[in-house]
């Protein structure tokens, strides 16, 4: 930085002077940079997963055509993230004008400020130089947005100290759009600005420049913007006005994971498990589990699907089935592994992210998120258990055997329980990969877990394990169990 030039007459005798540099545009530098870097190999967006194939190539599409453009998708889809990585996109540093509120081009001001101070000092010109973060500026759209607080005001505070005139560019409060001259202008929720906000930013996409409180005041501004919307309200008959959705170039759908590993992968980044001092073991079918809820929620009739399902419940959810495991291991010493009961000890990660429709707000939040849970458990279940593999498990329920599990106890005293049920142990063996005594613990926990949520044997709320109920129900209490249930799930439950 001490080497770069710092008055303008320095800067006409470096790089910065020769092409491509003066008079390149943002979009021109973002489409320079995104090129070099596929020419190059490397990766354009780190950190974003499950997007490779789908929704990266119409981002990078929109960056190349040097459009400005809106990504549509419901909550938890990594859309604000996706628009800070654009700054990976942008130069290191860049000159601007030391002391300008909309970091003018040294060698082409804009602002009336700038254009004077040009004048008086010619190349001894202070200049600065911007960093990447300092040329993003990211708003949050409410319907309390002003067309002050996004383009500007005129400042009578600033008008009388100064001596000046109210029709005087020098009076100009600048908003949030001018101050991002030069770089970045992200927009979360457009839909969410009043209808006159959304006017004010034609001008600015169309013709490169704004005009502030009805004076004949124009700024050429050099911007890029970047918006994000729930599809549900970018519509006709949304909260969008069509003239500003016509000027936006490129739209680009994000979407939540489609499959189960590459949810599990985001989880695993983004989640906070490494912990100092502290290294829980999670076994496999726990991610599973966990990872599963959300997509058994996503597919819920109970759950509002224009509220969406967001990818911080699995991975909220999963931090905290960490910590019970952790606090478990904390007062009683040993390994800190997960079970499954830390999936259920976690529904408070859960319970807060679903958006319920009728249905859902009767049962309770609690009780839709239990179910949610036991159809996840029922299909990491079914990945690794065939019938036949159970029969002896719940043969030995059958005949009238009973098995409680505490929830607190070591592994060591969870695998000597599980060892009375005739063939639960070998069964668990087959399906850990290992034989440490938390992992055979963990199997056996997935396989009683797994029997009680497709009905093969019962659980009560204190984790006894006994034989199914098969009494007859009367027709239209579906939902009305026997004592000792605690809201196991039918076939037809699994199904919705």
């Amino acid at each position: 930085m001490s080497q770069l030039p710092t008055t303008l007459g320095g800067l006409r005798h470096s790089s910065w002077a020769a092409p491509p540099y003066p008079g390149r545009t943002v979009k021109d530098e973002l489409r320079h940079n995104l090129v070099r870097k596929l020419r190059a190999g490397e990766k354009i967006f780190p950190g974003i997963v499950g997007y490779d194939d789908t929704v990266l190539p119409g981002l990078i599409n929109a960056v190349l055509s040097r459009h400005n453009f809106i990504l549509l998708g419901l909550r938890g889809q990594a859309k604000s993230r996706i628009l800070r990585g654009l700054v990976t996109l942008l130069d290191a540093e860049v000159p601007a004008v030391r002391g300008c509120e909309i970091h003018d081009d040294p060698f082409k001001p804009v602002c009336a400020v700038c254009r004077e101070r040009l004048a008086k000092d010619g190349d001894d010109l202070a200049i600065r130089w911007l960093t990447r973060d300092e040329r993003y500026v990211e708003k949050l759209a409410t319907p309390d947005v002003t067309v002050a607080d996004i383009i500007g005001d005129l400042d009578p505070i600033r008008a009388a100290k100064g001596g000046l005139d109210l029709a005087s560019e020098l009076t100009i409060h600048y908003g949030l759009l001018p101050r991002a001259n030069r770089g970045i202008f992200a927009l979360n929720e457009l839909p969410d600005l009043a209808g006159k906000v959304q006017v004010s930013l034609f001008n600015i996409m169309q013709e490169g420049d704004v005009q502030i409180k009805g004076y004949p005041v124009r700024l050429n501004l050099d911007v890029a913007l970047v918006f994000t919307a729930n599809p549900e309200d970018y519509t006709a008959r949304g909260k969008i006005i069509t003239p500003l959705k016509d000027r936006i170039g490129s739209e680009v759908r994000t979407h939540y994971p489609q499959g189960l590993e590459i949810g599990m992968s985001i989880t695993a980044h983004e989640a906070w498990v490494k912990r100092a001092g502290s290294d829980v073991e999670i076994p496999l079918w726990v991610r599973e589990v966990v990872e599963g809820v959300a997509f058994a929620a996503r597919a819920d009739a109970r759950v509002d699907k224009r509220s969406g399902v967001s990818q911080r419940l699995p991975i909220t959810t999963l931090e905290n089935v960490v910590s019970n495991a952790e606090r478990r291991a904390l007062i009683a010493g040993g390994k800190a592994c997960a079970r499954l009961a830390d999936v259920y000890a976690a529904l408070p990660a859960v319970t807060g992210k679903l958006e319920l429709e009728y249905e859902g707000e009767m049962k309770g939040a609690e009780v839709v998120a239990r179910e949610l849970v036991r159809s996840a458990v029922a299909q990491a279940f079914d990945r690794r258990v065939q019938d036949a593999d159970c029969k002896q498990v719940v043969g030995w329920f059958d005949q009238g055997g009973a098995l409680k599990l505490d929830d607190e106890a070591s592994d060591e005293a969870r695998l000597k329980d599980a060892a009375k049920v005739t063939g639960l142990i070998d069964l668990a063996r087959r399906l850990a990969v290992g034989r440490e005594p938390w992992l055979v613990a963990g199997a056996a926990e997935l396989v009683l877990e797994g029997l009680h949520a497709k009905k093969r044997i019962s659980r009560s709320e204190e984790k006894l394990y006994a034989r199914a109920e098969r009494e007859p129900r009367a027709r239209g209490n579906k939902h009305q169990r026997g004592p000792g249930w605690d809201g196991g799930v039918d076939d037809d439950d699994l199904t919705q």
